[in-house]
């Protein structure tokens, strides 16, 4: 009976933490119990990444009616739009590093100023991409290996797709600017938002009016669209840890030249990342629409179960970054290792679903055989290296929250494009491997990353970086 008692007690005490994280409730992360400000911190962001791999599985369930043409249309379109990803993700690193720092030395205004110069800088580059992206985006899908029947098909999805991509970086930073002050129940709430909407337009504008692939891009459009009018309205009202006011939007170009410095090694770290994925892309596509589909849905499920991770790691970026700013490094450290292991147990967990489960799964997207054997193929060999990359993920992260971003640049550097790349051509081109040597050069490759990372971690040079 005692047990009982001590087992309802432990559960209503996670639903009051759950409560607790969800509404956002917490403002300090500095003090007391690591494990507790961890969680209240990795719930929304891990509920924040779910919604985002909701997001790609939404688009793929629906996409994938229009055929393999379309399936394969969305890939390469979306291993362009991850080299801009990459840039908004690493302007949104260098926005959390700096916020969470200011946050930790109690200096509120400092936030809200990096914030403002944050979101110039990301408005500025996502200008360019626009402009880019609507006047080439057939020769686009034509450098990326889609054939005549593709680029006539989806030239205008990926034209609607890069020209507003502003949503997508702005989306990306704004969350970055939220976690970094410990915000993360809102960015949290942006992401339901915008995917709510988007799991209700997508049918109805690809099948209800008939839109098709361009139907997808204008679904995300709006969803995305409407997720950045709700963190706006959050940036500048209300009473939160960061607060932007009117005397807070003159342009600072010696905080924006300083960011970009910060930023460039975040974007360049992720840019040498998506790039990789990119040409991993290119030599699947050598082998058919069939194994690029399978391959694309694979990603996705990947995706999936890797996002809500990265929740976990976002988590202790925080709190390595207001830690530092409170002068509690130990700490910071401690958060890491803590995070690093739990992430271990959630992904160790999926891996093992996933080699149980990869026929089910992957047919709630295709029934073609030929697409289902690589994508199967795909899921199992890939989610191999999963307790690995738990592991990576959660140190990149940290470097990253300390401010260091040139670490992991320089190991994914290394990993990717010194080790992926050429691995991933030898064994599926040289040995005739085909698609199934891309995906062991993936295991292989983001194993040494993870390995490496952790080595360096534990030198503790991050702490002494100034921000």
């Amino acid at each position: 009976m005692r047990s009982m008692t001590r087992a309802a007690t432990r559960t209503q005490q996670w639903l009051r933490l759950i409560k607790e994280a969800i509404k956002g409730e917490e403002k300090v992360y500095t003090a007391g119990s690591i494990n507790r400000a961890l969680v209240l911190l990795a719930i929304p962001m891990i509920l924040e990444m779910s919604m985002e791999s909701l997001f790609a599985l939404v688009d793929a369930y629906f996409v994938g009616g229009l055929g393999k043409a379309a399936v394969a249309t969305v890939g390469l379109t979306e291993s362009v739009l991850s080299l801009i990803y990459a840039v908004a993700i690493g302007i949104s690193m260098a926005a959390t590093a700096i916020v969470a720092r200011r946050i930790g030395e109690k200096d509120p205004e400092g936030a809200a100023h990096a914030a403002v110069q944050a979101v110039y800088l990301a408005m500025g580059f996502s200008a360019v991409v626009s402009i880019l992206g609507v006047i080439f985006s057939r020769e686009i899908l034509a450098l990326m290996g889609a054939d005549a029947v593709m680029i006539e098909n989806g030239h205008v999805y990926t034209k609607i797709a890069l020209g507003s991509n502003l949503v997508v970086v702005l989306l990306f930073l704004i969350n970055g600017i939220f976690r970094g002050a410990g915000e993360a129940s809102i960015a949290m709430r942006s992401l339901v938002l915008a995917n709510v909407l988007n799991i209700i337009l997508c049918p109805v504008f690809i099948y209800g009016a008939g839109m098709g692939l361009e139907g997808a891009a204008i679904a995300t459009l709006i969803g995305r669209g409407a997720g950045v009018c709700y963190q706006l309205y959050h940036l500048f009202g209300g009473n939160k840890l960061i607060q932007i006011t009117w005397r807070h939007l003159r342009p600072d170009w010696q905080t924006i030249l300083r960011m970009i410095k910060l930023a460039s090694g975040g974007t360049l770290q992720f840019l040498i990342g998506s790039a990789s994925w990119i040409f991993l892309i290119r030599i699947i596509s050598q082998f058919g629409e069939d194994a690029l589909a399978g391959y694309t849905f694979a990603i996705r499920v990947i995706v999936f179960a890797i996002l809500p991770a990265w929740g976990l790691a976002n988590a202790a970026a925080t709190l390595v970054g207001q830690n530092l700013g409170a002068n509690e490094p130990e700490r910071a450290e401690k958060s890491v290792w803590k995070a690093a292991y739990m992430n271990m147990f959630f992904l160790g967990g999926i891996s093992v679903l996933f080699m149980i489960f990869a026929p089910q799964i992957l047919r709630i997207f295709s029934h073609d055989a030929a697409v289902l054997a690589y994508g199967i193929e795909g899921l199992r060999l890939i989610s191999i290296g999963y307790i690995f990359y738990a592991f990576g993920m959660v140190m990149a992260q940290s470097f990253n929250g300390a401010g260091d971003t040139r670490t992991p640049t320089f190991i994914n550097l290394f990993g990717f494009w010194m080790l992926q790349i050429p691995l991933a051509w030898l064994l599926a081109i040289v040995f005739k491997w085909g698609p199934t040597g891309v995906f062991w050069a993936i295991v292989i490759a983001e194993s040494a990353i993870a390995v490496t990372a952790v080595v360096i971690f534990r030198k503790g040079k991050w702490k002494k970086v100034k921000v």
